[in-house]
């Protein structure tokens, strides 16, 4: 079924995204204001065209009243996008950079925000268990999408998926055999579960939510892409807060801390793998 299309002109589309988005804050708390403009835009007329609309207030409308519609619309904005070792000159980096330094302390905490259905939560779980470390790390994993978390606890993934996996984790420096990780099932794949026996997944909201603890490292890469710049120097400012002395921020390869109001805060680790040590 071809999409229905509707014309309007820029100004009311602005208010009734406006609309929506503060409606959105006010009923249920969901804070999507301070989202890039055109990525939430492209979302919200994606959700009009599937629920067979005309309008974003029809839209708003529908949401008000229909909490499966709603939960549809919060799955939209989820950004989902991740895989085992994503982007393996990354971990590559952090493997030789990073790891080193995690083993000259007693215990290690690490906050993955954005962490999806936890494919970089495992990734990061092998290569701490590669290397002697993982006993002693709590890696704390989460995202606003309560289902992608239910995905993650599970440890499961597609069968079909594991070829590019084992790519990555080649090229990322892993040093056993990847399937040595996993059992097939009829499912698909299983992780071990001694894999996400220190792994807490749980829900917060970068937009809305606190700090929570004091982390060695923090990880959140490709997030804050979607954020304008207003709402990311607001969630620099909990990373900011929730690192201990020179611990340790990653984030995407499409991101920067430079120009930012934290670009002085940090030392520059690596430049291309966008890996930052608190110094201040």
């Amino acid at each position: 079924m071809n999409p229905i299309t509707y014309e309007v002109n820029a100004e009311d589309e602005k208010i009734e995204i406006h609309l929506l988005l503060e409606g959105l804050y006010l009923k249920y708390g969901y804070d999507y204001r301070d989202y890039a403009y055109s990525s939430i835009r492209r979302r919200i007329w994606h959700r009009v065209h599937a629920e067979n609309l005309k309008t974003i207030s029809a839209l708003l409308d529908k949401v008000f009243h229909d909490s499966a519609c709603l939960q549809r619309l919060i799955g939209d904005f989820s950004i989902n996008v991740t895989e085992m070792f994503r982007d393996p000159l990354f971990f590559k980096d952090f493997k030789e950079k990073i790891v080193p330094l995690l083993g000259t302390y007693p215990s290690i905490r690490i906050w993955h925000a954005g962490c999806s259905t936890g494919e970089e939560v495992y990734s990061m779980a092998i290569f701490l268990h590669e290397a002697g470390l993982y006993e002693k790390t709590k890696i704390y994993a989460t995202d606003i999408n309560t289902n992608v978390l239910t995905s993650a606890k599970s440890g499961c993934f597609p069968l079909e998926s594991m070829k590019k996996y084992t790519s990555n984790y080649i090229q990322a420096g892993g040093e056993r055999a990847f399937s040595d990780y996993y059992k097939v099932t009829s499912d698909g794949v299983k992780f071990h579960s001694y894999l996400s026996r220190n792994i807490v997944f749980a829900q917060h909201n970068l937009v809305t939510d606190s700090s929570f603890n004091e982390f060695h490292v923090i990880l959140c890469r490709n997030v804050l892409i979607y954020f304008n710049k207003l709402l990311q120097n607001k969630v620099h400012q909990l990373f900011y807060n929730s690192l201990g002395k020179f611990g340790v921020l990653c984030l995407g390869n499409k991101e920067s801390i430079n120009y930012t109001d934290f670009a002085d805060y940090y030392e520059i680790i690596s430049p291309a793998q966008k890996i930052y040590k608190k110094v201040k």
